[in-house]
């Protein structure tokens, strides 16, 4: 089929996500059963990964390699997070919402949207042609994204363990990586997909173009979007923004204890408490991600 693959995948993915966005909505919204919440976004991008690669009809080393890291990741977040919310109950996210069709409907068309996104590295490389040999620089990228799942996995497993301890009742997590990052697995997500912005990256602009009609060079550009759309969304929006205001700050901003960890962690990339204590705010803020929005005053209002 070649290169005239392209427009289509990136429409059929569209078209797929959707669908399965909407029937997921529908239970959501009819039964007001909003457990499958996660489960619908981490499988959806297993059925793209998979979709785009059995389409294609022939297949070369890379392909399989990314697609199967792309299954591997979405199963095992999908389903974690269906055993979570099993054993937690209800999603507070749609506190608000279960009884407002419109807010409900927003959050899933945002969700099928981040899903598209985020798959188009996978999309574009399984609707490609092009076969290099496999370098060094692949390497490292697969390295990066083990390295990143390890770390998000093992942090999902050490926070549900706490949680699930009864001595452990309205208490913060420190426990395992959770010492070294507020939110460790986080850090694992964004390490595991932004490797594709490294491996992908590198194998489009490598050798000669990916995409080789004119009318596709800006998508050559621009399928990068997807990982870095991840992680903005983690970092300003619906991620540590979220958590650390509506769960962590309010729950226990008032402590001494927690204004201490706070102080001494680091909000996502792993180090030692005393070695993040030690550092000036401004370095913090320029080099480790610690912004004004995770740290609001009583008010509510950012804090110095």
């Amino acid at each position: 089929m070649g290169t005239v693959l392209d427009s289509h995948f990136l429409a059929l993915t569209a078209i797929v996500t959707v669908g399965y966005q909407l029937l997921f909505f529908i239970v959501t919204a009819l039964l007001r059963f909003d457990k499958v919440t996660d489960f619908a976004g981490g499988t959806n991008f297993v059925i793209i990964a998979i979709l785009t690669l059995a389409l294609k009809g022939a297949w070369h080393f890379r392909q399989i390699v990314l697609t199967v890291l792309v299954v591997i990741w979405g199963l095992r977040l999908g389903l974690f997070l269906l055993m979570r919310i099993v054993q937690w109950g209800e999603d507070r996210r749609f506190d608000n919402m279960r009884n407002n069709l419109g807010k409900l409907a927003v959050f899933w068309i945002f969700q099928a949207a981040w899903v598209w996104t985020v798959s188009l590295p996978v999309t574009v490389v399984n609707a490609s042609d092009r076969n290099p040999s496999i370098e060094a620089r692949d390497i490292i990228g697969w390295v990066m994204w083990l390295v990143g799942i390890c770390v998000e996995a093992a942090a999902d497993q050490q926070k549900l363990m706490f949680k699930n301890n009864p001595s452990n009742r309205g208490k913060w997590c420190d426990a395992g990586l959770w010492k070294y990052s507020r939110h460790p697995n986080y850090f694992g997500e964004v390490s595991s997909f932004n490797s594709f912005i490294y491996d992908i990256y590198q194998y489009s602009f490598g050798g000669r173009s990916l995409l080789h009609q004119p009318q596709f060079c800006q998508i050559q550009n621009g399928f990068i979007f997807g990982p870095i759309f991840l992680t903005l969304l983690l970092l300003f929006l619906s991620g540590i923004p979220l958590l650390e205001k509506s769960s962590a700050d309010k729950r226990y901003g008032r402590l001494e204890e927690y204004r201490i960890y706070k102080n001494e962690t680091s909000p996502l990339i792993p180090l030692p408490p005393v070695v993040y204590g030690a550092l000036p705010a401004w370095f913090k803020v320029a080099f480790l991600l610690e912004l004004p929005l995770y740290n609001p005053g009583p008010s509510g209002d950012p804090v110095s």
